[in-house]
């Protein structure tokens, strides 16, 4: 028998939702880059399936949040910023820097579909495997969908990281061109 004195036990799904509050105000960085991905692949098929309003729009949009990514990205691994050769050179090696770097290349740029193909499926990839720690901080069963989804693109992850490097191998000679032009 339960005491009539102690306060009502709250539901597990008040728990879940208190967890999932809990780990988003510690996680606020890594919750702030799952919503961008998130809001990437949904520009990216604005873009692809132009339903939402104008196409050309979505492009930049997709480029602009990739940009927001990368600098995130950057704050996270570097830190406080300095004026040194050090900090430039730790700057450089990064990839965060790198894709940063092309999103600025590719905003002036007329809309070419391969640019975002890099985008979507590091979007995807990063996004699914954070999606996966949201949903086990839920610690709930019946989103068996969304985890064989996710699984699902945990599992081709070789496949997509080949795609990204067979796309961004294409993209260099047009690169040089742009450049030249």
């Amino acid at each position: 028998m339960s005491d009539p004195t102690s306060p009502p036990s709250p539901s597990p799904r008040t728990l879940n939702i208190e967890a999932l509050k809990a780990h988003v105000l510690s996680h606020k960085i890594d919750c702030g880059l799952w919503a961008i991905r998130i809001s990437t692949l949904f520009f990216a098929l604005g873009y692809l399936i132009p339903i939402f309003g104008s196409a050309y729009n979505l492009y930049y949009k997709v480029l602009i949040a990739n940009a927001a990514i990368s600098a995130l990205r950057l704050h996270q691994r570097l830190g406080r910023v300095s004026l040194s050769r050090e900090f430039l050179a730790q700057l450089l090696t990064e990839d965060s820097c790198h894709y940063l770097f092309y999103s600025m290349i590719f905003l002036y740029v007329p809309p070419f579909m391969l640019v975002l193909i890099p985008i979507v499926l590091f979007c995807l990839l990063h996004s699914a495997s954070y999606s996966l720690t949201l949903l086990d901080t839920l610690g709930q069963n019946s989103w068996w969908v969304a985890r064989l989804l996710i699984s699902l693109v945990e599992f081709q992850s070789l496949n997509i990281l080949r795609t990204v490097a067979f796309t961004e191998i294409i993209l260099m000679p047009y690169t040089v061109l742009l450049i030249l032009m």
